[in-house]
């Protein structure tokens, strides 16, 4: 393919955060970045490792109103295999030792109706037992959750910390963590139930690293009202981007909305989250060396025709009129606005599956005149197929090293409470949050509320495609955030009219880079 000379990089998180890490003091005293260098490591697949003993399995392939809800055979993407017994073990039975009530500190980074969920989630683990306390402690967003994990030294970290899935690389080998697995393996839990491209998101070098909890997926925001004044059936939304393109010129040729759907080019959304998820949508390789998951990745793919066409698509979208941009979109409520914009509204948008309590709160507060609450429509993402399918987003729960064994198996006690299948199913019913167990399902509230309001249930069916190549989930690399920084740069200079092929090598060869010196320091 053609090459370009680079762009230079503009936004340094990704580099930030390996030099931090490569400063932080670790347990063991070495470089966060000499983690997962300390054995001959061999090439296998999870099922055949007993350091993976997860038992996650594949999910069923359909992904409509009658999908299955569990599981039926064992399947992952194939790893390079850690040492679990050489790193921080996982005192599960240290509670009983303890002499009263186990405080722990919970770092998270939700807000709004989401906080609001998250202490009842809380508070209600506090009031079904009396060995932990957890104290949660607001950090108001990842990034920041992350920045303060980072300049923190082992004693004034938290005991349990929320975080999202672009960082599971670098902190895994940061060595500043309890593995999972070692808590998984201690307990005897099961795992099983778990949805696969969940588990496998927090999976790296074998070892389960984090516990999912809060999982979303991009899913389609449409007016209904638009749809069927536009002669489009209301309940029956686009899934391929073909078909978006189809209904969009139907809705701006009707006059019903002046465009058919509103895109951004966020690094968190459009620019960045959306296109990875487009490449798995259609089994292809976002990195190499299985999106880094088989072995350290040494080089993005994304460059590639599927790249290309996915640009094309997205420019000659906005060139047209189809589609409008509302840029990075920070704060994830621009698209939302455009929505209801009096003069020039779009008839849908893209956004995660955890803004959808936000949404139907914000219209029965009666932001939108006119809107009622079942005038929003939720779809499939539209991608590249006619499959509905999506790589997890959202965060899962670490748990910190260098605490004492009473705090490691509170948080461990603590971790166990979050993915129980009732709890999964109020927390899910609260949120748009997507369960991360199928038996949660089969559980009220969240069972009625899918059978009531499917809505909530699109974003779960998109976890239940099968499992069954590395492109099932985000790719694993530790410059992942800057990497979702170049592409949304690429996909903003799309927008604007730009060369694609020259937009697309000059994101690859900065991504490139960025990997080049995080493989460096480790």
């Amino acid at each position: 393919m053609i090459r370009f000379a680079p762009r230079v990089a503009r936004r340094p998180t990704a580099l930030v955060l390996i030099v931090a890490l490569s400063a932080v003091a670790c347990s063991g005293g070495n470089s966060a970045l000499d983690a997962g260098n300390n054995g001959t490591a061999v090439t296998t697949s999870p099922a055949e490792s007993s350091g993976n003993d997860t038992g996650v399995t594949d999910g069923a392939e359909s992904t409509g109103a009658d999908a299955v809800d569990a599981p039926e055979s064992t399947v992952g993407p194939a790893t390079t295999i850690a040492p679990i017994a050489e790193l921080p073990p996982c005192p599960v039975d240290a509670l009983d030792a303890a002499d009263g009530p186990v405080k722990i500190t919970f770092w998270h980074g939700m807000a709004n109706e989401l906080e609001t969920a998250l202490i009842d989630v809380v508070d209600g683990y506090n009031a079904s037992q009396g060995r932990v306390q957890v104290i949660l402690q607001n950090q108001t967003a990842y990034e920041s959750a992350i920045d303060k994990y980072i300049a923190s030294g082992i004693d004034s970290r938290p005991d349990i910390i929320q975080l999202p899935e672009y960082i599971v690389q670098s902190f895994a080998q940061s060595e500043t963590f309890v593995p999972m697995q070692a808590c998984i393996d201690a307990a005897g839990f099961d795992m099983t139930p778990i949805l696969p491209r969940v588990a496998n998101t927090y999976l790296f070098e074998g070892i389960q690293w984090s516990m999912p909890f809060n999982v979303s997926s991009p899913v389609l925001f449409y007016n209904k009202q638009m749809y069927e004044a536009a002669g489009l059936d209301p309940d029956d939304p686009p899934v391929s981007l073909d078909d978006l393109r189809t209904v969009s010129q139907q809705l701006v040729d009707s006059g019903v909305a002046a465009h058919g759907i509103v895109l951004d080019s966020g690094r968190d959304s459009g620019g960045g989250w959306f296109f990875e998820q487009w490449f798995g949508r259609v089994g292809e390789l976002y990195a190499d060396n299985g999106n880094g998951r088989v072995a350290p990745a040494t080089e993005v793919l994304f460059d590639n025709e599927t790249g290309f066409d996915i640009l094309t698509y997205l420019q000659e979208m906005v060139d047209s009129g189809l589609a409008v941009s509302v840029g990075d979109n920070a704060g994830g409520q621009d698209s939302f606005f455009k929505m209801i914009d009096a003069d020039a509204p779009g008839a849908s948008t893209i956004a995660t599956s955890a803004a959808i309590s936000s949404v139907v709160a914000a219209l029965g507060s009666g932001v939108a005149p006119g809107l009622t609450t079942d005038d929003i429509g939720i779809g499939p993402m539209p991608g590249p197929s006619d499959t509905p399918a999506a790589q997890p987003g959202g965060a899962s729960v670490w748990i910190p090293v260098g605490k004492s064994d009473e705090v490691t198996a509170a948080a461990w006690d603590f971790t166990q409470y979050l993915v129980d299948a009732q709890v999964q199913s109020t927390w899910a019913s609260a949120t748009g949050y997507v369960p991360v167990r199928s038996d949660a399902v089969d559980l009220d509230p969240i069972a009625a509320l899918y059978e009531d309001d499917p809505r909530y249930r699109v974003a779960y069916d998109q976890m239940l495609a099968a499992v069954d190549s590395e492109s099932a989930v985000v790719p694993a690399l530790g410059p992942l955030r800057e990497i979702r920084s170049q592409t949304a740069d690429a996909v903003a200079a799309t927008y604007a009219g730009g060369d694609i092929a020259q937009i697309l090598t000059e994101a690859a060869t900065a991504s490139n880079t960025l990997i080049e010196t995080y493989n460096a320091r480790n």
